[in-house]
């Protein structure tokens, strides 16, 4: 075990009873309690010593021992609807990427772009992205990083060998892949798991509902914007290679293409299924107010999906479904609990006052609102860039709400950006793991990924700022 888990594993639960049963009351004995199990949670968040969805099941274990809350009403975060809206994106996923349906629509979008080198990038920012929005940035990024090194190694073959003008190339295909995925994830609500998390704490602690379509009618244009960015920094600036001439990269492409035959009958089942979930979710609120009666939800939308890929055969004489429960085997359960203990946490922070003496602190300060906005912004931003941003959001998000409320700010159009923000990790390998799965291709070090992503992440925090000011009080 490395050093710092070590020292995370001890330390977590030390400062947990060094707080507990300190004779001095920092604010109250329930609000005490819910501040040492935070701190025991992000210690061990940050040092990853275990799993951080294990760490999500410390509330679970604690805030009935410390009378914080009962079991039953912690345990009702774990099953809140926005976690099964997430099951339900989950699955949606687990079926694209099993009929290699995902792998199928990114090789398009990469041919369809161009065989120029600088298109060549931009195709395989816009599949990852346009995945991302999706399936995990993860899988978006596992999936395009063994076609685009056989691009790269065409480079490496040719007549003039690996050139700067390559290397150039093969960085910005390695990077626009890896700031594609974080980008495009950004976009919807099940696109990227602090999303979720805020959606959850929103409807959880303030009855507030943020549609489908709602957030992708602000998202998609960030994703958009910060995706030209990455592309102008990368291909335009910082590592250009346009005296690249290569024609061999679009019969690589085509070969891919040609691998996966023709669409099978899985993948249009699978196509049809999303298709559909994905219509609906965007269209809910027109399907509501002409059928009120029906309630509709994102979570039902999502679910209706999930259940479709496991309950409609593909050959009902065999009983052949698309998904078999077995399948669930690789499935994300783990941050499905980490939603479970982030709003568990946030709960706890409300009903124990810490969130009002936030409130009431910030409201009886004299903060300029516009300055405590962007510090909040760039506070989360680089924060993410060293623990996980879904551990991150869980934690900040219920105080970033007090603070809004304090500075009597509607809690959207602080807490909207605070949380895109966590998305924005450009810099370092760790910050994300699409950063990380790149940086491991061995084509690009930790000083070009550091030179390339200090620029976006300065450019992903004016867009943030400008979004608080001018975009989302146009949404709410």
């Amino acid at each position: 075990m490395q050093p710092t888990k070590k020292l995370g594993l001890l330390l977590g639960p030390i400062f947990f009873f060094l707080i507990q049963f300190s004779p001095i009351t920092l604010v109250s004995e329930k609000a005490d309690a819910v501040i040492a199990v935070a701190i025991w949670m992000v210690i061990w968040w940050i040092t990853e010593t275990v799993n951080i969805a294990v760490t999500a099941l410390l509330p679970l274990i604690l805030f009935p021992l410390l009378k914080v809350m009962d079991i039953a009403d912690v345990g009702a975060n774990y099953g809140s609807p926005i976690i099964f809206l997430f099951f339900g994106g989950f699955v949606l996923a687990l079926a694209l990427e099993k009929v290699n349906l995902h792998k199928r629509i990114a090789l398009n979008i990469v041919k369809f772009t161009g065989t120029t080198p600088e298109k060549v990038v931009l195709g395989f920012m816009l599949a990852t992205a346009f995945m991302s929005m999706w399936i995990s940035n993860t899988a978006s990024t596992v999936v395009m990083l063994p076609i685009a090194i056989s691009v790269i190694r065409l480079l490496i073959k040719d007549e003039d060998g690996f050139t700067k003008g390559d290397k150039n190339f093969a960085l910005s295909i390695m990077l626009g892949i890896a700031f594609g995925a974080n980008a495009g994830g950004i976009a919807t609500v099940i696109g990227t798991p602090p999303n979720s998390v805020l959606i959850g704490l929103l409807e959880n602690q303030y009855n507030i509902q943020i549609s489908f379509l709602t957030w992708m009618s602000f998202g998609l244009p960030f994703s958009i914007l910060m995706i030209v960015a990455v592309y102008l920094v990368l291909v335009k600036w910082m590592f250009p290679c346009k005296e690249i001439v290569f024609t061999s990269s679009a019969n690589l492409i085509s070969e891919e293409i040609k691998k996966l035959g023709k669409i099978s009958k899985e993948e249009k089942r699978v196509l049809t299924i999303f298709g559909i979930t994905v219509f609906l979710w965007i269209t809910r609120t027109i399907i509501n107010s002409i059928f009120p009666e029906l309630k509709l939800s994102d979570t039902i939308i999502s679910l209706i999906g999930a259940v479709s890929l496991f309950a409609i055969p593909m050959n009902f004489k065999k009983g052949n479904f698309i998904l078999e429960w077995n399948d669930t085997q690789k499935l994300a359960w783990g941050i499905l609990l980490l939603f479970g203990g982030g709003l568990a946490l946030a709960k706890g922070m409300d009903s124990s006052g810490i969130v009002a003496l936030i409130t009431d602190t910030i409201a009886t300060g004299n903060f300029n609102i516009l300055f405590t906005v962007s510090l909040l912004i760039i506070l989360m931003l680089f924060m993410t860039e060293l623990m996980s941003n879904v551990a991150l959001v869980a934690v900040l998000a219920p105080v970033v709400a007090g603070i809004a409320i304090g500075l009597n700010i509607p809690i959207l159009n602080l807490l909207i950006p605070v949380t895109m923000a966590s998305s924005c990790a450009f810099m370092l390998p760790m910050a994300t793991p699409p950063n990380a799965i790149v940086f491991a291709s061995g084509y690009v070090k930790v000083n070009e990924m550091v030179k390339a992503g200090v620029f976006l992440n300065i450019i992903a925090v004016v867009l943030l700022i400008l979004y608080y000011q001018f975009v989302i009080p146009l949404f709410f």
